[in-house]
């Protein structure tokens, strides 16, 4: 994409995992939805969170305990994903115009939305094209290879809100780097040092 849209929704999942090879990825479940609207300079419009009950695996491992902080008393009560996905289409539509796309920090979240709406039967109630922001990201700051949402926020100068691997803190964050994206800012010294990838 060339041109910057005027409204972007960034959007990113948390989704159940484990360490030990017992979940692979196609049965992953989404568990968290984080979005934010927002302009390609990075000002945040509007913000929307849910978490998401699994259904086929709704006790979560300890290891995903662990890596988003999300608990099981978050889940137990929370709404199914076809009455999730339709509080997300809900607030899709509040900005939605000519020219917006959805946006996330790779092609997992995409990816994950497709098993998952597939899974329930549902349709995608984004109804916008994807872009896929680490690549990007990459590909306007020059750089050989996409890199984690962490490092590029490195690299940008970019200080880290909120927790890590939480869904709405985490598109805030990428909101944060729409600037480096969309070439309002251009490579500098800041982005010099490229770290290694993880």
């Amino acid at each position: 994409m060339t041109q910057a849209p005027s409204k972007i929704l960034v959007v990113d999942l948390e989704a159940t995992c484990a360490d030990d090879g017992s979940l692979p990825p196609q049965a992953m479940e989404i568990i968290e939805i984080g979005a934010v609207w927002a302009t390609s300079d990075g000002a945040i419009l509007d913000r929307f969170q849910t978490f998401v009950l699994p259904l086929q695996r709704p006790a979560l491992t300890p290891f995903c305990i662990g890596l988003t902080g999300i608990r099981q008393a978050d889940l137990d009560g929370a709404p199914l994903l076809p009455v999730a996905a339709r509080a997300l289409g809900e607030f899709a539509n509040l900005r939605r115009e000519p020219g917006s796309v959805w946006a996330s920090w790779g092609a997992y979240d995409r990816k994950q939305f497709e098993r998952d709406f597939a899974r329930h039967s549902i349709e995608d109630p984004l109804r916008l094209p994807h872009e896929n922001l680490s690549r990007l990201f990459a590909k306007r700051q020059q750089i050989d290879r996409e890199i984690a949402l962490s490092d590029a926020c490195k690299l940008a100068n970019v200080t880290l809100e909120g927790v890590y691997h939480r869904a709405l803190d985490d598109a805030i964050n990428t909101a944060h780097l729409l600037p480096w994206i969309w070439g309002i800012q251009s490579r500098g010294a800041n982005l010099l040092a490229i770290p290694s990838a993880n």
